[in-house]
């Protein structure tokens, strides 16, 4: 009953997250840093009162270790949000993101000196060719950002073009920051256990100070978000960019939470599948939804990524063999 719960609120959690991402971003695509402020501010105080109790239970993992996982923790999470200010479309966004599996690759053959099998070399190139062709696709319709948010607003095509050159270079970033803190978080677990909770305070609750370098801007967005136009909810009159933000947080929270509790009651292919599917049925409803440009060539790079991904976690050939036990287990019954 527990994971039945977990992935229904993973996709209503994770799902509704994008929506309201989107609708935060296509109004004020410069809302990336205050979007990542809220989200951990309010982690952390959620962790703060029921995993640490007020601060009486010490963490089992070393604060220096989590210092380190914090810090690559915190510049991941600030380049994918602070990406949308650099003209970069909320589907390359999803489809990008998609291809942490070619950064948890490569970090795995410099780092680790993993050795793969042909299958998994074959579904990164996929991934990659998929990326590669909606990147590209998407460079060609780059779009002058609109005077709706307070930075700074290219005027010239080839501005727009640097800018948006930026965004992919910081996307970049944060799927290899990704990666790298993946196989120190297998270091880490290795050394203490696994302590997932714990971890998910810690990583949300020290990088805080970090936000004061980007106080100033993270300001500017929540004063622009309070000017917004109000809409009511039952007798107050809100902003509407608050309570879109307000949603988003609190979807965070149900996503984060729900693939925790998944990843503990189910197996990896269970919480595969759901991720895997919940990430394509955000992109379809974020295409349709928001009616974003979506050609027959970004359908071709989505198909490959999705593809390639499901190549690489071996989905297919682990129900095939779920199936095959199930049917055993009948028989000797």
């Amino acid at each position: 009953m527990r994971a039945t719960i977990a992935i229904l609120c993973v996709f209503l959690g994770c799902c509704s997250n994008v929506v309201f991402l989107e609708l935060l971003v296509k109004d004020d695509p410069g809302s990336g840093n205050l979007i990542t402020f809220s989200q951990f501010l309010f982690i952390s105080i959620e962790g703060f009162l029921f995993t640490s109790k007020c601060g009486s239970v010490k963490p089992n993992v070393g604060i220096k270790d989590y210092f380190i996982l914090v810090t690559m923790f915190f510049i991941a999470n600030v380049c994918n949000n602070y990406a949308f200010d650099f003209n970069i479309p909320m589907p390359l966004h999803m489809i990008f993101r998609a291809g942490s599996l070619i950064a948890n690759m490569i970090m795995g053959i410099i780092i680790l000196k993993k050795q793969y099998i042909f299958s998994k070399y074959l579904s990164v190139f996929m991934i990659t060719i998929g990326i590669a062709v909606c990147t590209i696709v998407s460079g060609r319709e780059i779009k002058s950002l609109q005077p709706k948010n307070v930075s700074q607003v290219p005027t010239t095509p080839w501005d727009d073009f640097f800018w948006w050159i930026l965004g992919i270079s910081l996307l970049t970033i944060a799927l290899f920051v990704s990666a790298r803190m993946g196989i120190y978080q297998e270091v880490l677990h290795k050394k203490y256990g696994k302590n997932a909770r714990e971890a998910l305070y810690y990583t949300h609750l020290l990088p805080l100070p970090f936000f004061l370098t980007l106080a100033p801007n993270i300001w500017d967005h929540f004063t622009y978000a309070l000017a917004s136009e109000p809409i009511q909810i039952i007798n107050l009159q809100i902003p509407k960019l608050i309570v879109y933000l307000i949603g988003n947080v609190l979807t965070q929270y149900v996503c984060i939470s729900s693939v925790f509790v998944l990843t503990a009651e189910c197996t990896s292919l269970t919480v595969t599948l759901v991720i895997t599917l919940r990430k394509f049925l955000s992109l379809i409803f974020s295409i349709i939804y928001f009616k974003n440009s979506f050609t027959i060539y970004h359908w071709i790079g989505t198909i490959l990524v999705f593809l390639g991904t499901i190549i690489f976690t071996e989905v297919i050939p682990k129900i095939a063999e779920s199936i095959q036990s199930t049917k055993k287990t009948k028989k000797v019954q």
